[in-house]
């Protein structure tokens, strides 16, 4: 152990002074000194406030597919071969199936002028969809999406999931909403921190192999959510993406994650994007802190 002992927060070294014209207890010196300089430089690293204990991970492009570039996305997931996918804007909100290879929308749905539609969720033989201020949300029939019912809820509706037990919901806050997947009432909260801090703007959501994987409005960056905890588990930045999306500069932010759970395939768009991307993750070394710029 060299004679070292944590004193305050940094590394400090004791030892007996070396004698006088001895030639070892200088060597000795010389290097409880440096073994010192090293585990002050170590400490410092670990303790620096720009650097979170959360993973972050690199994106690697493996296939690109067609998207509506006219498509404000809020909701995606994937199904039986096909995406699902709800898009939003008063006048233009929709909700679709569409042709993963080519985007070819073959079924679609308008909404009335008055909503702007939010996030889908498939639950058995029905598919549910959220609006954005009018805290009213709609019930269809899966297969043909014949309205069979609407709900409330207060707040706003930003975007939703399912575990396979319950549907999970965003509001644009810092906590999601559990809801019984049934009669569609919250049973409980999720409060969301990404090392230790709220963060806000939750927004479109897919369950992903026992994580929550949600967009983060304004912000290029997924975060992993344990939702035992509700603490992110990882994050991943999508602004190389959102770069090669904007070529014609009429792109807006990421939003849209779907995943083939039968293929182990993750998909991610955006809002007014162009192409939809299958990517995969990739650990990186932990350069910088992705917690500090959420919102």
């Amino acid at each position: 152990m060299l004679g070292i002992r944590m004193a305050h927060g940094t590394f400090a070294v004791t030892q007996k002074p070396a004698a006088q014209g001895s030639e070892a207890g200088a060597d000795k010196l010389a290097m409880l000194r440096k073994a010192s300089l090293i585990l002050v430089g170590i400490a410092a690293m670990a303790s620096a406030p720009g650097l979170a204990a959360v993973p972050e991970y690199g994106v690697v492009l493996l296939k690109t597919f067609p998207h509506d570039p006219h498509a404000f996305t809020e909701g995606l997931f994937y199904k039986d071969g096909f995406l699902y996918e709800s898009t939003g804007r008063n006048g233009q909100s929709s909700i679709r199936k569409v042709v993963l290879e080519t985007g070819e929308v073959v079924q679609e749905h308008g909404l009335d002028p008055q909503y702007f539609g939010e996030g889908i969720v498939n639950w058995k033989d029905r598919l549910i969809e959220l609006t954005w201020k009018t805290e009213i949300g709609f019930v269809y029939e899966f297969g043909t999406f014949n309205p069979i019912s609407d709900f409330h809820y207060p707040g706003e509706g930003w975007a939703l999931t399912q575990d396979g037990s319950h549907l999970i919901m965003s509001d644009g806050t810092s906590e999601l909403r559990i809801l019984d997947p049934d009669t569609l009432t919250e049973s409980r909260r999720i409060p969301v921190t990404c090392d230790g801090r709220p963060i806000h703007n939750i927004n479109e959501l897919e369950w992903i192999k026992g994580e929550i994987y949600a967009n983060i409005w304004l912000t290029n960056v997924i975060v992993r959510i344990n939702p035992a905890t509700g603490e992110v588990a990882g994050l991943f930045d999508l602004s190389d993406l959102a770069v090669l999306a904007d070529a014609g500069n009429t792109a807006d932010v990421p939003n849209g994650i779907a995943y083939d759970a039968d293929s182990d395939r993750l998909f991610v768009t955006g809002k007014l994007w162009p192409s939809l991307y299958q990517i995969a993750l990739s650990p990186r070394p932990h350069t910088r802190d992705l917690c500090n710029v959420l919102p």
